[in-house]
C-alpha cells in the first residue's frame, strides 16, 4: 500500500446490494444498451468536440455527462450551494468516490481535467481518448513519484484549468463514514494558489424511506468497490429501480487560507463527508484490522471481509 492506495474495507458481496424494486431483464437490457451507446457516442465525438471553443465545449460536455446516468436509469438531482468560480482562476474539484457514475456526475456540473493512474494511458482506444480529453496521468504506485504528480497538477491549476480528483484514493460504498482525503493533491492547490471546490455525491434508493433518510437509504447497487467487475456493476445498476444520484456543489475553500495541506484536506473532507472518525485503538481494533487488506479502485488489493455486515 502506498500514499495513493489507502484502505477501503468495502467488498461487492458485503456492500453492493440492492434492497429495493428490481427491473425486469428486458427493460434493464435496453437501458444497458442505451447507456453504453451514449458513452460510446461521447467517446467517438471527443476529437470533434475539442475543435469547439471553451464555452460550447463545456456546455456540450455537461449535457452529455448529465445524460449518461439517466441513460442507465438513474435520476439526477443537483444542489448548487455556491456560485461558479470566477473566470481565469484554477480550481481543484474534490469529491467522495463511490461509483464509476461519479465521473459523469461531476462532469455534468464541473467539467475539467480528470486525474487518473498512468496505466489508463496504455489502454486501447480509451487511453488515447482520455489523453485527448486532457486527463492528467500520474504514477500512484511509488511514493517517490508523488512530488512529480503534485507538480503536474499544480502546473495545470496555474494555467487556469479545473482539475477533478477523488482524494480518498479508492471507492467506498457510501454507507459508512468514507475515507480520509489524502493531503498530497491539496499541496498542488496551495502551490498554485487555486481554489478548492468540495463536491458531495450521494446515491439513494426509493425503497424503505424513513425519517432518517426521507429520500430513501443509501443505494448499494451503484457501489463499485473491491474486485467488482465493471460488467457486473453495470448490470446491477440497470436492474435496480428507483435509484437517485444527488450531487451537491459546495462553497469553495481558498487554498491560501489554510495552515498547510493536511488542514486543507481535513476541511474539504469535513465539508463533503463530515469530520473523520477517529481510528480505533487497542486489541479489538487491531484484531479487526488484521482481517482486512487495502482496497483500491484499481483492485490492486482485496479485503477479507466487509465492515458493513
Amino acid at each position: 500500500m502506498t500514499g495513493w492506495l489507502p484502505v477501503a474495507p468495502c467488498t461487492p458481496d458485503g456492500c453492493a446490494r440492492h434492497t429495493g424494486a428490481v427491473r425486469a431483464p428486458l427493460p434493464a437490457a435496453l437501458l444497458l444498451l442505451s447507456g453504453c451507446a451514449l458513452v460510446l457516442l461521447g467517446v467517438a465525438c471527443v476529437p470533434l468536440v475539442r475543435l469547439l471553443g471553451d464555452g460550447p465545449r463545456r456546455r456540450l460536455t455537461r449535457r452529455w455527462a448529465r445524460a449518461v446516468p439517466q441513460a442507465f436509469g438513474v435520476r439526477v438531482r443537483v444542489r448548487q450551494h455556491a456560485p461558479d468560480r470566477a473566470p481565469g482562476g484554477g480550481e481543484l474539484v474534490v469529491a467522495n468516490h463511490i461509483s464509476w457514475l461519479d465521473i459523469p456526475l461531476v462532469a455534468s456540473m464541473l467539467p475539467g481535467r480528470m486525474v487518473a493512474k498512468r496505466e489508463i494511458r496504455c489502454w486501447p482506444l480509451l487511453g488515447s481518448l482520455a489523453a485527448l480529453g486532457g486527463t492528467l496521468f500520474i504514477d500512484r504506485d511509488r511514493l517517490r513519484a508523488l512530488p512529480s504528480a503534485v507538480r503536474t497538477i499544480a502546473t495545470a491549476l496555474r494555467s487556469g484549468s479545473r482539475v477533478v480528483v477523488f482524494p480518498e484514493g479508492s471507492t467506498w460504498c457510501g454507507r459508512g463514514g468514507g475515507g480520509a482525503f489524502r493531503p498530497a493533491v491539496f499541496q498542488a492547490a496551495i502551490d498554485a494558489g487555486a481554489t478548492v471546490r468540495p463536491v458531495r455525491i450521494t446515491y439513494r434508493t426509493a425503497a424503505r424511506s424513513s425519517p432518517e433518510h426521507p429520500t430513501g437509504p443509501a443505494a448499494g447497487a451503484v457501489a463499485f468497490v473491491g474486485a467488482d467487475p465493471l460488467a457486473a456493476s453495470l448490470w446491477r445498476v440497470v436492474r435496480a429501480a428507483g435509484l437517485t444520484a444527488q450531487i451537491d456543489v459546495l462553497a469553495p475553500i481558498p487554498a491560501d487560507g489554510e495552515d498547510g495541506r493536511r488542514a486543507l484536506a481535513r476541511r474539504a473532507r469535513t465539508a463533503v463527508l463530515g469530520p473523520e472518525e477517529p481510528r480505533r485503538t487497542g486489541l479489538s481494533g487491531l484484531s479487526r484490522l488484521s482481517g482486512q487488506t487495502a482496497v483500491a479502485s484499481d483492485r490492486a488489493n482485496r479485503p477479507a471481509e466487509s465492515v458493513h455486515h
